[in-house]
């Protein structure tokens, strides 16, 4: 090749300068600022995403207390109030009588707190034959009120053992009326 003149020189330097320096003085920053607003849409887009997942569990909690609020409802609605108690206690003396047994002896004694609602346990005695005991507890479980058997101990009454004698505690659940009052206040 031959000698490069001065002018031919400059040409040279103008082609091969003009692109480094538009790398430099534009592309590259053009590049750089192009990539954070990428990674910046890309956390964005997963805020959004994760935002999503919280709306949809939001919802399904929603749901479900939903679901919770109906099941406690229905629970209270199997919860008689302290008015409702002579009547139900009536109703299980009648129910020992139905099923073949003599007339129970009932000793009630004071309510007691159970979590958010009462307790009252009733002290009971029965005799009667086994079947009449098995018919009782029987209906005693179709009962529409939520009740406990606890401290069962049975004995055999004659030498033969067609009577039984049994005795056990029944608590019966129920909702005070002063929780009943500040309930419906909330």
């Amino acid at each position: 090749m031959s000698k490069l003149g001065p002018r031919a020189l400059l040409v040279l330097v103008v082609v091969v300068g003009l692109p480094v320096t538009s790398y430099f003085a534009f592309f590259r920053p053009a590049n750089i600022k192009m990539q954070t607003e990428k990674e910046d849409c890309d956390h964005k887009e997963a805020l959004l995403e994760k935002l999503q997942k919280i709306t949809e569990r939001d919802s399904d909690l929603v749901k479900a207390n939903e679901d919770i609020k109906r099941s406690v409802k229905i629970i209270e609605a199997r919860l008689p109030s302290g008015k409702e108690m002579d009547g139900l206690v009536r109703q299980v003396s009648d129910l020992a009588i139905t099923s073949g047994l003599n007339a129970p002896t009932i000793k009630s004694s004071k309510p007691v707190p159970a979590a958010l609602y009462m307790e009252q346990p009733l002290e009971m005695q029965v005799t009667g034959s086994f079947v009449g005991f098995f018919t009782y507890l029987a209906q005693i479980e179709k009962l529409p009120r939520i009740t406990r058997i606890h401290d069962l101990k049975i004995e055999g009454a004659n030498k033969e053992g067609e009577e039984i004698k049994a005795q056990f505690t029944l608590s019966i659940y129920f909702q005070d009326e002063s929780q009943l009052a500040s309930g419906d206040s909330k």
